[in-house]
């Protein structure tokens, strides 16, 4: 009874109780956090390529191996299973290093390599092709999947050699330039050099942009057609890359200046 009365006189000590709360406390917290590391360092088996991984290159069996690492290295975005991985493509835009661990981005199924892109657009729609250039294309930096906004600089054009033919109007136009964005939204479908290639296919082979693929809609097709071929203005379409792509549910592709397209058609011709 003593002991009994002893001991419930020290847990009604207040300075007790908050010395075992303090105690409990860090115990719990202790064991919380051992439990958090191992959790986060615990060996976990993932794929890795055996060798370097070419863009647009069957992934086999024989090039991927499996290694241990720590949990926490296994951030979003990389591959878990060998069946993620094997019989897949290497992205166009990609090359896998030796020993690198495979990335959902890096990894596609053949469909979606650009040689079958090309040939997969919205009915209705017709395929476009734009001439570009290193310099127009950022460094050769819009890849297949990219989404751009397409804009329209024009200036216009006279003989400065014999100005006499022209309205004071159209000598004062001379010194403007006419810009802005014309169609927003636009997926790329390829990109190919001056022989038809496609540019990031072959790694091991530099080659230059000439032209980037695409679909739109007759309407557009035809008001694209037009602002490249003005006959009294000088020219020029320009991709423009955005982060579109990176959207679960990229924007419709669009005009996206009314004013700019009515400009287009009052210097054409008029369908007939």
């Amino acid at each position: 009874m003593k002991k009994d009365g002893r001991l419930a006189k020290f847990l009604q000590n207040k300075n007790t109780v908050t010395v075992l709360g303090v105690v409990l406390m860090i115990a719990i917290l202790y064991v919380m956090y051992n439990v958090r590391v191992q959790q986060a360092t615990s060996p976990v088996s993932v794929p890795y390529a055996k060798e370097t991984i070419s863009s647009g290159t069957q992934i086999t069996a024989s090039m991927v191996g499996t290694k241990e690492v720590s949990r926490n290295m296994i951030t979003e975005g990389i591959l878990k299973t060998t069946g993620d991985v094997i019989d897949k493509y290497a992205n166009v835009d990609t090359v896998i290093p030796a020993g690198s661990l495979f990335y959902e981005r890096a990894v596609v199924e053949k469909e979606q390599l650009p040689a079958n892109i090309i040939l997969k657009y919205p009915k209705g729609h017709v395929l476009y092709n734009m001439p570009v250039s290193i310099t127009s294309t950022y460094g050769n930096s819009i890849y297949p999947g990219n989404y751009i906004d397409i804009y329209l600089r024009a200036t216009y054009k006279i003989d400065k050699n014999d100005t006499t033919k022209y309205t004071d109007e159209e000598l004062k136009n001379a010194n403007k330039m006419m810009y802005g964005k014309l169609i927003s939204n636009v997926k790329v479908l390829a990109v190919k050099d001056a022989a038809g290639r496609a540019v990031f296919q072959n790694i091991d082979e530099q080659r230059t942009p000439s032209m980037i693929i695409f679909a739109v809609n007759e309407e557009m097709n035809q008001l694209l057609r037009k602002a490249e071929n003005l006959q009294t203005y000088s020219s020029e379409l320009i991709p423009v890359p955005t982060n579109e792509s990176l959207k679960d549910e990229p924007e419709d592709t669009k005009i996206s200046n009314d004013k700019l397209k009515a400009w287009i058609e009052s210097v054409t011709v008029a369908d007939e």
